[in-house]
């Protein structure tokens, strides 16, 4: 049971991105005017979690595709990093905050989803530890601006984090929220990075035939980006078992992914809607074995 008065700071502020609103406000703004508008309106996205310093850039190609005049509600789906899930669970508060304004959370949608009984509710302290969802917010707060600070609020949030899920449960995520994807109105923010590559992530994948290792890595990013594209939430899951290429958001992706295979399955969606990619870079070049680095993507899907 959500509590009426209970809030989310802004745990991540300060740290991960500025809690200044005019130095915030002021980043913001410089990437998103570097950005066009070249695959929108984006009825979802993807787009990066690290650091602003690292993938803000990079996370304004995806927020540049939404159109906030037609945006009444946006779901976020943030992969869980710190908490064992093997699921999917709602915040137990009612405001997420943020340097610019408070989000509203939509319990008319969080009653809905937890009467599928599929949703668990998480903790006050997991919410707050989590930064895959709270990445998301200062850049949903400054593209819905228009909206965000009208009385009763413009628009509203459905963040959801998504724990280790197995095929079965990515297609049956996919089947609940997908009438939420076909509804006027409803943009979903899917939250992932791509390749994390080094001996601190457990994860070495290199083909030398691909070139330097950070050619590599990128091909590897590639193949599963394509395949992202397709809409194919099958070849996507198979890529993963072959590679295990280390996308912390492959969950939430693959959710999204089912949701638009049984929304086509089930005649809803014309075969014209289409998933692109518009940006990719990494956090540095490996060049090295000892090196690391962690791969940032955005995407946007529209019908």
């Amino acid at each position: 049971m959500m509590q009426q008065s209970l809030q989310r700071r802004a745990t991540h502020a300060g740290s991960w991105y500025s809690s200044s609103v005019i130095q915030l406000n002021s980043q913001l703004e410089s990437w998103l005017s570097m950005v066009d508008v070249s695959h929108g309106p984006a009825k979802a996205i993807i787009s990066p979690h690290a650091g602003y310093q690292y993938c803000g850039a990079c996370a304004a190609y995806a927020y540049k595709q939404i159109d906030p005049q037609s945006t009444e509600r946006i779901f976020i789906l943030g992969p869980s990093h710190h908490i064992r899930l093997n699921g999917c669970a709602l915040s137990p508060t009612t405001v997420y905050k943020t340097p610019f304004y408070d989000l509203i959370i939509d319990r008319d949608v969080y009653d809905e989803l937890n009467q599928t009984s599929y949703f668990q509710s998480m903790s006050l302290a997991a919410d707050e530890d989590e930064h895959s969802i709270e990445m998301q917010l200062p850049f949903i707060a400054k593209i819905m601006e228009s909206k965000g600070q009208q009385t009763g609020g413009g628009f509203k949030i459905v963040p959801i984090l998504v724990g280790s899920l197995s095929n079965e449960k990515e297609y049956l995520y996919g089947q609940i929220l997908s009438k939420y994807l076909l509804e006027p109105g409803n943009v979903f923010v899917i939250s992932s990075d791509f390749c994390h590559w080094g001996q601190r992530f457990s994860f070495q994948y290199y083909n030398k035939g691909w070139g330097d290792i950070y050619q590599s890595i990128q091909k590897l990013d590639e193949m599963g980006m394509n395949l992202i594209e397709s809409l194919d939430p099958l070849a996507f899951a198979e890529y993963l078992q072959q590679y295990r290429n280390t996308i912390c958001g492959r969950h939430p992706i693959a959710v999204l992914l089912n949701a638009i295979h049984h929304l086509r399955t089930e005649g809803k969606l014309m075969n014209n809607t289409s998933m692109r990619f518009l940006k990719y870079a990494q956090s540095s070049q490996c060049l090295r074995m000892r090196d690391s680095s962690v791969s940032y993507a955005a995407a946007a899907f529209k019908l």
